[in-house]
């Protein structure tokens, strides 16, 4: 049969990224503790269409989905992405996968255990230029107080839920319990899915002996950051979202730090 998605194109313009865009998927992913967590992910699966080419072959993207029903590791994924690109004679390419990832946290004090979730992404992707690049996003909602009200109040001080998201690049494996740990050390107090009394009195004045400003959130966790080996780049962000006003405040940090490793190096020089 014809191929029309191969047929010639005559308007002379690439195409960054086509495929196909929030297919659920099941997939198995290990958790640190050894055992294999089930859950659904959302992916996105694009390629770069050379000019010459009408279309690209959207059937092969489900298609080699759909041969993966194993335990999707690290590895697995950035493989998918090398595999996406020879089976659709690109040159580039790009794989989100975007999943639900829960965690049993026991209370602080009671030690009741329950469940958190937490919205994880894996991104790979490939260029004429570049190697395979694996990128690894979590979002932590956390607790912040803030330090000027607490400053400023004869009693108590306002708090807020905040939103941290967390992309980072590594060179060695890192689990995703490594990622959630470094923010939830750097927050007023960690958020827990059960608490009873005597937990809600220990997060309560645990966030009122540690206030953070949205600032302070971002600065600690990039502290952390700047001293893992592991990590070559990250991005972190903080989203508090206001008790007192109508608005969220916002804070973001982005380094390279291999970038600013040579650069270092060539001003010792």
């Amino acid at each position: 049969m014809i191929d029309v998605q191969k047929s010639f194109d005559t308007r002379n313009i690439n195409i960054d990224q086509v495929g196909v865009k929030n297919i659920k998927h099941p997939i198995q992913i290990r958790e640190r503790c050894g055992k294999q967590q089930h859950t659904v992910a959302s992916f996105n699966m694009y390629v770069g269409l050379p000019h010459q080419f009408k279309g690209t072959h959207m059937s092969r993207f489900v298609e080699m989905l759909n041969e993966h029903e194993d335990e999707i590791t690290v590895q697995s994924f950035m493989q998918m992405a090398e595999e996406m690109i020879g089976r659709l004679d690109a040159e580039s390419g790009y794989i989100e996968m975007t999943f639900p990832y829960f965690v049993i946290k026991p209370a602080p004090v009671s030690e009741i255990k329950s469940l958190l979730d937490y919205q994880v992404t894996f991104i790979s992707r490939i260029d004429g230029q570049e190697k395979n690049t694996m990128l690894i996003k979590v979002v932590v909602p956390v607790t912040s107080l803030c330090p000027c009200s607490k400053e400023i109040s004869d009693y108590g001080a306002h708090n807020q839920r905040s939103s941290v998201t967390l992309t980072v690049q590594a060179n060695r494996f890192l689990w995703i319990e490594d990622l959630i740990d470094i923010v939830e050390k750097q927050a007023s107090c960690e958020i827990y899915g059960v608490l009873k009394r005597p937990d809600e009195k220990y997060v309560t004045e645990k966030a009122y002996d540690n206030p953070k400003f949205v600032e302070d959130i971002v600065r600690d966790i990039a502290l952390v950051l700047n001293d893992c080996d592991k990590v070559t780049s990250y991005t972190v962000e903080s989203e508090n979202f206001e008790s007192i006003h109508n608005h969220s405040a916002f804070a973001l940090i982005q380094r390279n730090k291999q970038h600013e490793d040579k650069s270092d190096k060539k001003r010792i020089v």
